[in-house]
This record gives C-alpha cells, sequence and structure tokens, in this order.
C-alpha cells in the first residue's frame, strides 16, 4: 500500500460537478492513482477560495456533490471510517478514501458541527489551513494568537470521537498550543522542512522533534514552494532530502508521505496561495510519478523494511490507534 495522507479530490469534484462533468474519480484520477500505485489516502475537505468568504454554504455545496460522487464511484471508491477498512478496500480492489477536513473556518460555536462530520464519515481534521478562524490561527494570522478556548473544545471532542490532530497550516503558537494539549499523537499531513526551506508552512526542528515526541508522523509535501527557495532546485531529488532530513532529526518511524498535489486545481484557485500557479515538481509533476520517489529512497540505501513504513506503515499504525 501507499498512503497519501493529503488529497484535494473533493475540491476537484465539486468544481467539475459544478460545471457539468460527472465520474470525476473515474475520468481523471483513478488511472493516475493507478500508474502511481497509490491506493490509499486522506481525501480533504477544503474551503477554496474565493469561497472561504462564506465558508458553511461552500461546505454544504462541497458535501453535497461528493456525497453524489461517492455513490456513482462505490465500485472503485471505499470511504474509510476505521482501520480495518483499509484491509477491506485492499481485498475490494477499491481507493481506501478518508474523509479529511482542511480548516473549520465554518466551526463559529460549540454546536456539534464536527460530531455531524464524524457521522458522515470525517476521521481527519486541522483546525484551520491559512486563516485565522475562530478556533486556532493559521500561518498568515497574527503570530501571537493560537488556539482558542474553543478551538481547545473542539480537539478534545475530536480526541474523543477518535480523529485525526493535523498541525499543517497552523501557525507556531497554534501548534504549540495544539500539542500541548492534546493526549494522542499529532500529524502534520502534508508539511516540510524549515531547515531546507525557510517557508512559513514548513516546521522548524523543535516542531518535528515535538511531532516526534507526541509519537507522531510528518507527512512529506510535494507542493514546489515548500521544497527549496530556488525555483530551480524544485524537484524529486531535493524533495527526497526532507525525508533524509526528518529521518535523520526524528527517525524512520515518523515521516510518511502527504503530497498535496495541485496539477488538477484551477488557476484561480492556485493562485490563492502559490507563488507561480503553473509550477510543479520536476519528476514528481503527480501522484502517477511515486514510483520515482520510492526508487530514489531505495538508490539512496533506505531498506524494504523502512520504505514499507514510509509508504504507509508509519500512517497505519498511528490510524489503528487513533481511529475507531
Amino acid at each position: 500500500m501507499i498512503f497519501d495522507a493529503h488529497g484535494d479530490i473533493w475540491t476537484d469534484v465539486t468544481q467539475k460537478r459544478m460545471n457539468g462533468e460527472r465520474n470525476i474519480i473515474k475520468k481523471f484520477h483513478l488511472d493516475k492513482y493507478k500508474e502511481g500505485k497509490v491506493d490509499a489516502g486522506i481525501f480533504v475537505i477544503w474551503i477554496d477560495p474565493p469561497f472561504d468568504k462564506n465558508p458553511k454554504s461552500r461546505l454544504l455545496e462541497i458535501l453535497r456533490n461528493m456525497s453524489v460522487e461517492i455513490n456513482d464511484n462505490r465500485d472503485i471508491i471505499k470511504i474509510v471510517k476505521s482501520f480495518k477498512d483499509f484491509k477491506i478496500a485492499k481485498e475490494e480492489n477499491k481507493f481506501g478514501a478518508m474523509i479529511g477536513l482542511e480548516g473549520l473556518s465554518y466551526i463559529e460555536e460549540d454546536d456539534g458541527t464536527i460530531d455531524a462530520l464524524y457521522n458522515f464519515g470525517a476521521r481527519h481534521a486541522s483546525l484551520t489551513w491559512n486563516e485565522e478562524n475562530k478556533l486556532a490561527t493559521g500561518v498568515k494570522g497574527n503570530q501571537d494568537r493560537g488556539l482558542t478556548d474553543l478551538g481547545k473544545v473542539i480537539i478534545k471532542r475530536m480526541e474523543k470521537l477518535g480523529m485525526l490532530v493535523d498541525v499543517s497550516h497552523a501557525n507556531q503558537k497554534s501548534f504549540w498550543d495544539i500539542a500541548s494539549l492534546a493526549t494522542n499523537p499529532i500529524i502534520a499531513s502534508h508539511s516540510n522542512c524549515k531547515k531546507l526551506c525557510d517557508h512559513p508552512r514548513n516546521l522548524t526542528d523543535e516542531q518535528i522533534k515535538e511531532i516526534k515526541n507526541l509519537g507522531g508522523i510528518i507527512g512529506i509535501n510535494a507542493f514546489p514552494d515548500f521544497i527549496h527557495k530556488d525555483k530551480e532546485k524544485r524537484n524529486i531529488e531535493n524533495l527526497a532530502s526532507h525525508i533524509d532530513y526528518i529521518v535523520g532529526l526524528a527517525g524512520i518511524e515518523h515521516v510518511g508521505f502527504g503530497f498535496d498535489f495541485c496539477d488538477f486545481l484551477t488557476g484561480d484557485t492556485m493562485a490563492s496561495f502559490a507563488e507561480d500557479s503553473e509550477e510543479t515538481v520536476k519528476g514528481l509533476e503527480n501522484v502517477s510519478k511515486v514510483p520515482k520517489l520510492i526508487s530514489i529512497l531505495s538508490q539512496k540505501g533506505y531498506s524494504e523494511k523502512d520504505i514499507e513504513k514510509i509508504k504507509s506503515g508509519n500512517f497505519m499504525r498511528i490510524i489503528k490507534e487513533i481511529v475507531s
């Protein structure tokens, strides 16, 4: 199994369905996933700009569109609600998709929304994307503002329900507030190393060590801006260097994949957060190229056992522990 801890597929499903397309996963994604041998992952509900101005309305729009897409594609996709569902998906030759929540800007009070989304199937959430909201503060928010009292309530509720708590996109203060509050391992589903690329979305050495100390995992991100400051060096080899760095700092047990491929997102959406909305990583342009990264890890001397941990073993360990 190859597990990708972060994919914006529901965004693409919603955008294309609202333009009249149907069966988006089969038409635009399935072949690439099969070629890349990626057969499981977290597909997130993300309130994509410019719809972030009315997040509750966009949430319902996404839920409606993804629901029809899931029902129309039951022959190729299984929604994963527990660890054992990954095995069932594998046996049925289906993609095992865990529903994730990238940011909770639509939650403004303790009104049961997180429970409703859990019952819908969500087993993962980050409190914020890049924004400040009623729960926490993202990397584009006030650096002195962190987790709110409501945010603390939601974290505790997520832990009780059995959901993965994700700190990717949180600013420094929110990260440390979450880390001090969490009693389960936390993940950074799609983040890289600040030491190798000084970007606000990347993790400091101290953050990487804290995720390790809490038993968590970092999913390496294939988004170009987070790999290297020099555009000419945003390639698959330098992405692999981020894996090396985390392994050296935290150990092989604490790294996985969270690719965040954006090759299918529209220009307007990409332009809201990317330096260059047309840029992709040389050698890892989309999910079909993932075997190239596996090959590079093998060439670097990673054992088959260690590669299996990076491919899926580490994330499966934490999912088995947390997701009921």
